[in-house]
């Protein structure tokens, strides 16, 4: 599976990219049934009736490296096996796709992904505002994986398209969290714009630009909200990660997307 010219401009130009239909459907039941080792006593994935959030005091843990608090459900433990990094970074499809952006042979070995992230139905619990952020450790291109279908409003991984050309030159370095003043007024600035749900079935997947502005939105739908999460790092992160913002954001991509 490789991007076309039309798909590379519009992953420039808006700072995400949505394909559809391109997990394994295997791997995908497996990581459903996974999930749901790590699941409080009485919340069955045959009840959706114990679905809905927040979880409650005596349900949480907030220890490392799972986390489970509010609507969150983040089941970090099994992103490290084999069949798990099979499933969404070394993907043959999104690991080539990958490469196309960023250069053949100029990917760091993936030795787990982030693991399964989830968002509890709110149900009939007030639906917080969307506000953004950009994730603060270094890395390159993410990419958000789909394992059940996620509707219209049913927590996606939501997008302030463009923001990415903002906010990276918003920073002291390329990579690193170090935000200038300024990004505190873009930040206001696209929590007053209307943001993309990037909704879809099992399956889909989104690329995004280490710098767009995004969220895990709430989730307004009947079911849970489940999703598997890597970022893709270059060999050379450690060197570049200390340069300033540079003239052309792309320098560090692959040539063809450079020219896309």
């Amino acid at each position: 599976m490789r991007l076309s010219s039309d798909e590379l401009r519009f992953f420039k130009e808006n700072g995400y990219l949505i394909k559809r239909d391109v997990l394994d459907s295997t791997l995908m039941e497996r990581a459903r049934q996974r999930l749901w080792d790590y699941a409080p006593p009485g919340r069955t994935p045959d009840a959706p009736s114990t679905w809905h959030g927040p979880f409650r005091e005596d349900e949480e843990d907030l220890g490392k490296p799972n986390h489970r608090r509010g609507f969150r459900w983040q089941y970090r433990e099994p992103g490290g096996e084999e069949w798990m990094v099979r499933l969404l970074a070394k993907n043959e499809a999104i690991w080539s796709m990958a490469q196309q952006m960023l250069g053949e042979g100029q990917l760091v070995e993936p030795p787990r992904i982030r693991g399964i992230y989830c968002t509890l139905p709110y149900g009939e619990h007030p639906i917080p505002a969307l506000t953004c952020h950009c994730d603060g450790h270094p890395f390159h291109l993410g990419v958000v994986g789909y394992i059940d279908f996620v509707p219209p409003g049913g927590g996606s991984f939501t997008v302030w398209p463009g923001s990415h050309k903002k906010f990276y030159h918003a920073y002291t370095s390329q990579y690193r969290n170090e935000p200038t003043p300024e990004y505190h007024i873009i930040r206001e600035y696209y929590n007053g714009q209307q943001p993309v749900d990037c909704h879809g079935d099992a399956g889909d997947i989104v690329f995004w630009h280490h710098r767009l502005a995004h969220m895990a939105s709430p989730n307004t739908s009947w079911q849970i909200r489940q999703a598997v999460l890597y970022d893709y790092v270059k060999r050379d992160l450690e060197k570049t990660q200390e340069e300033p913002p540079q003239k052309d954001m792309w320098r560090d991509w692959s040539a063809e997307l450079r020219q896309a």
